[in-house]
C-alpha cells in the first residue's frame, strides 16, 4: 500500500498534493433530484484517469493503445451531492501497486472547499494490447504511477491551471 496523501480530516498533508482535475457539472449530468446522477461519477473518474495518465506523460501511449488496462473493480462512497454548475475538484492518486494491477483513488470536492463529496477506488489490470491478458507492470509505468503527477492541476480543456 502506498502512503496516503490526505489526513483523517480530508486535508492534504504532503508537501505536494495529488494530481487534480477540475471540471464543471453540466445540466444534462443531473437527475430529477437536481443533483449529479450517480452513474456520472464513474464517467468523471474515467475522464480524470485519462487526464492523470496525460499528466504522467502517457497520454500518447494510452491513445495509441500501447498502454492497455482494464477496470476490474470500482467502489464509490458518497458523502454529499454535487449539483449543476459546481466546479468539481477531482484528486487522483495511486494507492496500491500490485504485480499486474494498480489502484487509483479519486476524491471529489467542490473547487475551493475541503469537504469531501465522494471517494472512488478503482482497480485496473494492465493487459497486453493484442491478447488482452494481464501482464506485469513495467518498472517505468510502476515508477510513473508511484510518482503520480503530484502537484499538477489541469482542467477539462487539458490546460494546466
Amino acid at each position: 500500500m502506498l502512503p496516503r496523501s490526505r489526513g483523517e480530516a480530508g486535508r492534504y498533508d504532503d508537501a505536494m498534493p495529488p494530481f487534480r482535475f477540475l471540471m464543471r457539472v453540466r445540466y444534462s449530468e443531473c437527475d430529477a433530484q437536481k443533483i449529479v446522477f450517480n452513474a456520472r461519477y464513474g464517467e468523471y473518474v474515467d475522464i480524470s484517469t485519462t487526464e492523470f495518465f496525460r499528466a504522467l506523460g502517457l497520454g500518447e501511449a494510452q491513445a495509441s493503445g500501447e498502454l492497455d488496462y482494464r477496470l476490474v473493480k470500482q467502489t464509490t462512497e458518497w458523502r454529499a451531492s454535487a449539483k449543476f454548475d459546481d466546479v468539481l475538484d477531482l484528486a487522483t492518486e495511486t494507492t496500491r501497486l500490485g504485480t499486474t494491477s494498480f489502484t487509483l483513488t479519486t476524491t471529489f470536492r467542490r473547487f475551493g472547499d475541503e469537504a469531501v463529496l465522494a471517494t472512488t477506488e478503482t482497480v485496473y489490470v494492465l493487459t497486453d494490447k493484442d491478447t488482452h491478458r494481464p501482464i506485469p507492470l513495467p518498472d517505468e509505468l510502476r515508477s510513473s504511477l508511484h510518482e503520480g503527477a503530484r502537484g499538477k492541476l489541469t482542467n477539462h480543456a487539458g490546460a494546466s491551471v
